[in-house]
């Protein structure tokens, strides 16, 4: 494969990303306010949450092996129809129990996330990951931008209900991604699949190994994870609360998030991993991320609060590309998409846990208590990070030259 045809797999990949994510985040937003209104207690919002994760958890390993077995597009069409359904269930939901069905339904889908990382490993050449996954994280930042705002908007309008919205644009991705997305360069026809019980193996290694060149990556993407899904498992309660947030305007606070996160992946990414490397760069995101955790609910009005959430994706930007990065380089070379699987499943697990407690602190302890604690678990996370050493920057992975224009057309030196 030339240069030309990874350019344009590379680019019809982020858009069928970026349509992806705008369906996720014109329903997000606003379940908390949905599910408020249907009786729901903070607690139990934050289970909402955590459902979805428990789905991703338990399905991305396997989402990961059938990918490595029967190829990468397939399975991304497969995860998008499921998101589709859950979208309708979503909009139709008249009680809790069924808010809880959509979102589990949701996180079935989302369990490609480690297919498409693997399918950006199985071509860019190691020392190019980060960026060309960070781009990846910059049509994702679109799809932030976007999706809220335009749920906000389908909510006070009140013509076509966001989850129908959020399903139709699924529905238009299958069909893009069936006509312009080739397979990727590693095709599961080619090769053995894993072995089996390699799922339990990798995942027995991760635990065994906590320190190990894999498995320190793993525990550090997981508490991330945890920390960023617990602020995100009570946001729109805590605006509520402190600005009088709601349905219709809770969006704009996403799109001024995702806009920072666009840039930061797009522009800024590629040249930190360059100054810091990958593994400076993930120890840089873990401060960032701490910081803007624990001075968000110290912000007296909006302007700081702008100013301090701007933290958050910066962090998150550097932070997760990085690590993600770095396990797939670290990887047995025809096991990507099983152990990028195994790092969804342990962050699935961070998923499902950060917003029950971040929940149940909310209600029970006070508004600013969650980000207090999600603050003080970036701050072990960076002592923890000491134990991640750097590669070779020069590793012989590397399928297919490709030029820095590739990644990153208009990244500056």
């Amino acid at each position: 494969m030339n240069a030309r045809e990874f350019v344009g797999r590379l680019w019809v990949l982020m858009l069928t990303i970026a349509v992806d994510m705008i369906g996720f985040l014109i329903v997000l937003p606003l379940l908390p306010f949905y599910a408020e209104r249907l009786g729901a207690s903070p607690t139990l919002i934050g289970g909402m949450v955590s459902i979805f994760a428990l789905a991703q958890m338990a399905t991305a390993p396997l989402w990961g092996r059938l990918s490595d077995r029967w190829g990468r597009r397939p399975m991304i069409i497969s995860g998008l129809l499921v998101s589709a359904v859950s979208y309708v269930v979503f909009e139709s939901a008249g009680t809790v129990w069924l808010l809880f069905v959509s979102r589990f339904v949701q996180g079935c889908g989302a369990g490609t996330v480690g297919v498409v990382q693997a399918y950006v490993s199985d071509t860019v050449p190691r020392r190019d990951r980060a960026k060309a996954l960070g781009w990846l994280s910059a049509a994702t930042s679109l799809g932030v931008m976007l999706g809220p705002a335009i749920g906000s908007l389908a909510a006070a309008w009140g013509v076509l209900g966001p989850g129908y919205v959020a399903a139709g644009l699924c529905l238009l991705n299958m069909v893009f991604a069936y006509i312009w997305l080739p397979e990727s360069a590693s095709r599961g026809a080619e090769k053995a699949p894993p072995p089996a019980g390699a799922t339990r193996r990798a995942m027995m290694e991760v635990l065994r190994q906590p320190t190990g060149a894999i498995g320190s990556l793993v525990w550090i993407y997981s508490m991330g994870m945890m920390a960023f899904m617990a602020m995100n498992g009570v946001l729109a309660l805590f605006l509520e609360r402190r600005y009088a947030v709601d349905e219709t305007t809770i969006g704009w606070f996403y799109v001024y998030v995702g806009g920072v996160s666009l840039i930061m992946r797009t522009f800024v990414l590629g040249p930190a991993i360059r100054r810091f490397g990958e593994v400076g760069s993930l120890r840089l995101g873990l401060v960032a991320v701490g910081l803007g955790l624990g001075l968000l609910p110290l912000a007296r009005n909006l302007f700081e609060l702008a100013l301090v959430v701007l933290l958050v994706p910066v962090g998150t930007a550097l932070l997760f590309p990085a690590t993600t990065s770095l396990v797939s380089h670290r990887a047995p070379a025809d096991q990507t998409g099983l152990f990028l699987g195994v790092q969804q499943s342990f962050g699935g697990v961070s998923r499902m846990v950060g917003p029950l407690w971040a929940g149940a602190a909310f209600q029970h302890l006070g508004v600013a208590v969650p980000f207090f604690i999600a603050a003080g678990l970036m701050l072990l996370v960076r002592l923890f990070a000491t134990v991640v050493r750097d590669d070779d920057p020069d590793g012989a992975d590397e399928p297919v030259p490709v030029p820095a224009e590739v990644v990153a057309p208009t990244e500056p030196s």
